[in-house]
């Protein structure tokens, strides 16, 4: 007899989806293949640290953040992630040489005369920049400025009339802080030599960044490069740029010669943005505000790479003078030091395309003479406010320490969740009251959760594994459809509105499965398992912070208790204790010690992070919620309740101003009316007005027909008191 054998088994093909982002290299979605399997090697563009960071900043990295926590936390890559800080820029120069002229001529003696004849020159430059802007956004800007110098002449006009009660020079100058610190750099900026001036600015934005993106729940970075930390090796890479022939050197400043790349069979300028080669306005702004000189160049579509300093600059030594880097070189030289010659994913905002970077791509290609510097280009989208651009330059801007006094750092980061990382995001009311809504609903699922789960720890274990059900089969189902479509949602371009969407509809089911089926029939092991998959992806989007200890936990035992778990036995005790009193005080009608019960809910445990909420019939359910929400919805419920006791504290004077009027006899209706009239007839009626004429034929028909009225309301009246 032959030996049996096994079976030839068949397979079904894998129909699991996989990652695909967008790449702004092709400007289509194509899928997500790193270098090396799962290290990322990316790179992001970092501020120009020169004021607050504001909601532009927030757009990117928020977005940024979500991509890097779900790259490395749901899909498991090892993510070596590198952003860059520009303290070198001529933004950061003139706002430092600007500051330091402002304040210096704050601490000095001015006369009124000096500082009249200077708003009035400000104003008339003014007013020039706006004839000659075509931009309406920044002509409206221009207008703005325009407006303030205007009131502030005129304040400063008056000073000289003798009666006028003197202005304080510096509040008032404050006020036009921008322009006049303009009128000042014109005219002594070139002065400036001291280069601590240039430095000081520059860290203390960085710091107030930091913080903001720590307010922000967003990780540090794994690596923080700083330009002015970098100058020497943009040197040498500036250098080696020239060896490959696609740079020169003229008066001092280098160039790079965007002509002769091009024109490489391996190399292609503005990749990102082809249709914008050539379009001189994005270039010279990209160049700075402080060097528009193009006689110098071989083509006005080249860029620099090294600019001479001039007076009022700060510089470093380099082989062709005194100087200091470009902007877009800064990107290159830093990334490449940390990351290579190839990055997997650089991303910046979308305004950054060009040109800054289609140059950095240019820049790094002739350096490493390839043409695969950056593998997938990622860009978050354009923020609006409340539908109008926002722009820092346009000082159209609302800070994120502005956006945190009204929005908590959750309901930002729901904002952005709610919406596609790369599709332009409208920062309005509207935007905001959507996270807002959804927050309150996970907020609520979780807190009615965790009430029906803390009961796992004293049912049996027969019965918290009991037969499933339709029900529990149908919740399961969902469960499943929910983990399926989050997963083809972040495949597809990590798409979270879309896979929040999918978890509000398993919260909808999970809701119906409570109410239909009980609190004393609920699987309690499944909902915890729905809930703990829920509370994970929260984690993974940073909605809620994940803590990661570095060793092994403190507790010997493999419990990983924590405040909930520590508290919640004895905040029962309590809450049955209190319904016992309750019940007894009741029976009892002492109202005063149900006073204090209620005291206790409302005023003492939310105040630690306690809500309590009464049942009708049972004890009382416990959930612990953060304090300061809990003394929002305090402060609310009083809001309420105040509004309420207005209310009918106007409808009862109403009542009274009306009863009041019942009682007034129709004859003596008008008299006291003296303000208005003068005579009266033997019924009381006005006859004549508080000068002596007569009363038209109308108006005292007017008034007979008013106490006519008032004689029915009387007649009423006594009526009722009979």
């Amino acid at each position: 007899m032959s030996k049996r054998t096994q079976p030839v088994r068949s397979t079904l093909p894998s129909c699991a989806p996989v990652l695909y982002l967008f790449n702004s290299l092709t400007r289509r979605k194509e899928e997500f293949k790193p270098r090396e399997s799962k290290l990322i090697r990316w790179y992001s563009c970092g501020p120009t640290v020169y004021d607050a960071a504001h909601m532009g900043h927030a757009r990117s990295y928020i977005s940024f953040d979500i991509l890097r926590r779900i790259l490395s936390e749901y899909f498991g890559y090892d993510v070596k992630y590198v952003m860059n800080i520009t303290d070198i820029d001529d933004k950061i120069i003139k706002r430092a040489r600007q500051n330091y002229l402002f304040q210096k001529y704050l601490e000095e003696e001015h006369s009124n005369d000096e500082i009249l004849s200077n708003v009035r020159v400000i104003a008339e430059k003014l007013a020039e920049t706006i004839e000659g802007t075509q931009d309406n956004d920044k002509k409206g800007m221009f207008m703005k400025l325009h407006a303030d110098v205007l009131n502030v002449l005129s304040v400063l006009e008056k000073e000289t009339k003798p009666s006028e009660k003197k202005t304080d020079i510096k509040k008032l100058l404050s006020e036009v802080k921008d322009s006049y610190s303009e009128f000042l750099d014109s005219k002594y900026g070139s002065n400036i030599n001291d280069n601590s001036i240039f430095t000081a600015l520059p860290r203390h934005w960085e710091n107030e960044f930091h913080e903001d993106m720590h307010s922000l729940n967003i990780l540090d970075p794994s690596v923080l490069t700083r330009v002015s930390e970098y100058v020497p090796e943009i040197i040498e890479y500036i250098q080696k740029i020239i060896v490959n022939g696609l740079a020169y050197e003229s008066n001092g400043s280098v160039y790079f010669d965007v002509g002769a790349f091009d024109a490489k069979p391996n190399h292609f300028y503005a990749k990102l943005v082809p249709e914008a080669y050539g379009d001189t306005k994005s270039l010279q702004e990209g160049e700075g505000d402080l060097f528009t000189d193009v006689t110098e160049k071989k083509s006005v579509n080249d860029f620099a790479l090294w600019k001479a300093s001039k007076s009022g600059e700060p510089w470093w030594d380099s082989p062709w003078g005194k100087g200091r880097p470009g902007w877009h070189i800064e990107c290159s030289v830093m990334a490449s030091a940390i990351l290579g010659e190839t990055l997997d994913i650089h991303t910046g905002g979308v305004d950054l395309k060009f040109p800054h970077h289609d140059n950095e791509l240019a820049q790094a290609e002739a350096y490493y003479d390839n043409d695969c510097w950056v593998r997938y280009f990622l860009h978050s989208g354009h923020l609006t406010i409340a539908g109008c651009k926002m722009s820092k330059s346009l000082k159209n801007f609302i800070t994120i320490k502005d956006a945190l006094k009204k929005y908590t750092a959750r309901q930002l980061r729901f904002a952005f969740l709610l919406h596609k990382w790369n599709d332009t995001l409208d920062y309005s009311e509207n935007t905001m009251e959507m996270a807002i809504t959804y927050e309150k609903l996970l907020n609520e699922y979780f807190l009615n959760t965790k009430d029906l789960v803390k009961k796992l720890n004293t049912q049996e274990k027969s019965v918290s594994l009991s037969k499933w059900t339709d029900a529990e089969l149908k919740l399961d189902q969902h469960f499943c459809n929910m983990q399926k479509n989050v997963h083809i949602a972040l495949c597809d371009n990590i798409d979270t509105r879309t896979a929040l969407d999918a978890i509000r509809e398993c919260i909808s089911f999970c809701n119906v499965y409570v109410k239909d089926r009980g609190i004393d029939s609920l699987n309690l092991i499944l909902l915890r398992d729905v809930a703990s998959y829920i509370i994970e992806l929260m984690q993974i989007f940073g909605v809620i912070p994940r803590t990661k200890p570095t060793g092994f936990p403190i507790s010997s035992d493999n419990t990983a208790a924590n405040l909930e778990d520590i508290l919640s036995p004895y905040l029962t005790v309590f809450a049955e204790f209190r319904h016992a009193v309750r019940q007894e005080a009741r029976e009892c009608k002492a109202f005063n010690i149900l006073k204090e019960c209620d005291k206790v809910r409302d005023d003492t445990l939310p105040n630690l992070g306690v809500r309590l909420e009464d049942q009708e019939g049972r004890c009382a359910t416990i959930k612990l919620v953060d304090k300061d929400t809990l003394l929002r919805e305090r402060e609310e419920k009083l809001r309420i309740e105040r509004k309420k006791a207005e209310e009918k504290e106007k409808r009862l004077a109403q009542l009274a101003e009306k009863e009041a009027q019942r009682k007034i006899p129709p004859t003596e209706m008008f008299k006291k009316e003296t303000d208005k009239y003068s005579k009266f007839d033997d019924k009381g009626l006005p006859t004549h007005d508080t000068e002596g004429k007569e009363l038209s034929k109308g108006l005292v028909k007017k008034l007979q027909k008013l106490q006519l009225q008032q004689e029915k309301k009387y007649t009423e009246y006594l009526n009722s008191v009979k």
